[in-house]
Order: C-alpha cells, then sequence, then structure tokens
C-alpha cells in the first residue's frame, strides 16, 4: 500500500511538473513573460537546486553545513573552463555541454567526498567553522590561480544555460532526492538525524549515509554551478563567498528542515521578492530583510505553518500500514 501511495505521488509530482513546463513555455512563447522574466525563472530553477540539494545534507541528515557555495563554484569552475577549452562556444553542441556539466558535478562530488570523510566525523558548530573553512579556501583557491583568471573572473564562457535544460536538471534534482529520501536509504538518513547514537547501535553504517547524503548533495550544487556559470557567461570567486552559502541555508531553514515543496517555495520566494521590489531602489534589501525576518517569526511560532495546513496541497490524510501491508 504505502508503495502504491509513493508511486502515485511521483506520478502526480510528475504530472504537475510536465504541466508547470508547458504553462511557462506559453507564457515565455506569447510575450506574457519577456526575456527578463525568463532569466529569473532560470536563477529561480537553479536556486531550487542549491536548496532542495542542501536540504539532504541539512534537513534530512541534520549537518548544519556552510559550504554549498564552495561545491557550486567547484562546478561552475570545472565545467566552464573544460567548454570554453573544448570550443562549446563555436561548436554550440549540447552534447559537450551535458559532459562539461557533468564533470563539473563529477568534480565537485570528489571534492566532498575527500573533504567529507575527514570533517563529518565532527558535529553541530564544529561541522558549521569546518565547511565554512572550506568554502573560503576554495575561494582563495580560484582568486589565485592562474587558469581561473583570479579575482577578475573567468570570462568567455559560452552561453548554454536556458530554461529547457536548467528545469530538465530542477526536475531530475527533485526526483532523485526524494527518491532518495523515501527509499531505505533515506530511512537511514532520517534515522541519523533524530538518534545517531542509537542508528549505530541498531547497525546503521552512520559514517557511510553521512557522506552518501554529502557527495549526493555536493554533485547537484556543482551542477548547479555549471548551469549557473554558462547563463552569466562570466564568474568571480567572490561571487560565491560565504554569503552565497549563508543565503542558500535561509532558503532551506525557511522552508522547512527536511521538507522538499517546503524548499522549493523558499527558493522561489526568496529569488522573486527581490527582484519584485526592484522598483523601490535603495529601500529594496531593506523591505527584503523584514521579509525574512516575519516570515521566521511566523515560523518559529507555528503561525506560518497553520496558514500553509489551510492549503488544498498540504492536506493530507493519516496513512496507517497494518503489518502484513
Amino acid at each position: 500500500m504505502v508503495k502504491k501511495i509513493l508511486k502515485s505521488k511521483t506520478l502526480g509530482g510528475f504530472g504537475l511538473c510536465i504541466a508547470v513546463f508547458i504553462i511557462l513555455n506559453v507564457l515565455m512563447m506569447t510575450k506574457v513573460l519577456n526575456s527578463y522574466w525568463r532569466g529569473v525563472a532560470i536563477v529561480c530553477c537553479i536556486n531550487i537546486i542549491l536548496a532542495v540539494s542542501l536540504n539532504l545534507a541539512t534537513g534530512y541528515l541534520g549537518q548544519l553545513t556552510l559550504g554549498h557555495a564552495g561545491f557550486m563554484s567547484v562546478g561552475a569552475y570545472t565545467s566552464a573552463i573544460l567548454s570554453i577549452h573544448l570550443g562549446l562556444k563555436t561548436s554550440q553542441s549540447p552534447v559537450i555541454f551535458i559532459l562539461c556539466l557533468l564533470a563539473g558535478a563529477i568534480m565537485a562530488t570528489l571534492i566532498g567526498l575527500l573533504i567529507g570523510i575527514p570533517i563529518l566525523r565532527l558535529r553541530g558548530d564544529y561541522l558549521c567553522i569546518a565547511t565554512l573553512a572550506f568554502n573560503e579556501i576554495i575561494r582563495v583557491v580560484f582568486v589565485n590561480l592562474e587558469i581561473t583568471n583570479g579575482s577578475k573572473g573567468l570570462i568567455g564562457i559560452p552561453y548554454m544555460t536556458n530554461f529547457l535544460y536548467v528545469y530538465i536538471f530542477m526536475a531530475i534534482t527533485i526526483y532523485v532526492v526524494y527518491a532518495l529520501v523515501n527509499s531505505r536509504h533515506g530511512r537511514a538518513i532520517i534515522s541519523i538525524r533524530e538518534d545517531e547514537i542509537a542508528s549505530e547501535l541498531a547497525g546503521i553504517p552512520v559514517t557511510y549515509y553521512k557522506i552518501l547524503a554529502f557527495v549526493v548533495s555536493a554533485f547537484f550544487a556543482g551542477l548547479a554551478g555549471g548551469l549557473y556559470a554558462h547563463y552569466m557567461t562570466i564568474i568571480m570567486p567572490s561571487t560565491f563567498d560565504y554569503n552565497k552559502s549563508v543565503e542558500i541555508l535561509v532558503m532551506v531553514v525557511l522552508g522547512g528542515m527536511g521538507s522538499l515543496p517546503g524548499s522549493i517555495i523558499a527558493a522561489l520566494l526568496l529569488t522573486l521578492i527581490p527582484e519584485l521590489l526592484i522598483q523601490f531602489s535603495q529601500y529594496r534589501m531593506l523591505i527584503y530583510a523584514i521579509v525574512l525576518i516575519a516570515a521566521m517569526i511566523l515560523k518559529g511560532s507555528g503561525a506560518g505553518e497553520r496558514i500553509l495546513s489551510k492549503l488544498p496541497f498540504r492536506k493530507t490524510k493519516r496513512i496507517e500500514v497494518s503489518g502484513n501491508e
């Protein structure tokens, strides 16, 4: 019965994903959404990839990390350097573009594995500080490398990221994280968040699942970085500083730790609100900060959750599973 429910939810989500894509494409083709808002939609999808992937490590695994922008930068620089040297600007080959994105994501995964093995032994504030230090180390390395053009920024990156590519990769990210969380591996990851010592005593390989969640999170952060680089066509190390990591973490916390829909909604809101407030010029960031504070107060008081629970898509029936199901 549980498998049938999960399957129906997956099919429903897949149908909703296609419907949203068709609606947005129609709006873009009819010029209801101009090129500016098409760009905003692309950034929204990239931020959703970042928020959903970080939620796996921070929300479901329960490990507070501030190094997500570091993995994003590794993916961005690796894919950008490869695409420049492979002549992607001239060929415009989708195959080469996807290979460059995957190369960036794999490099971010390898870096995640390399640093994850030692630092995931830490907990709480110590882990947070260690990942923040990693983020700054990566940024300083890119500032001092000749191949990345240092602090001047890497220019001449082919413009390849369009709405189709970014939407497909966003959907893949959401599906992979959803499937992982709802598998036996996901249950093990959540049990580690709830009680690490009890999980270890129950025979769950805690270190393995910590590293698994961490490297999957790093993979999709690297993928988002590659998409970002090929959309902006110029990247600088300062873009991927600790402020970017904090921004992604705010999306996860605001949307709810361990909530995929929450991460998606928070990423959308925190990307759209600054754009909608752009007409207020110098007061834009002040209003944005006030909205963030108000949202966190509502979330902490439980009022926000009560409001969301009244929405139709948040209403769920309680499912009772018998022992033979």
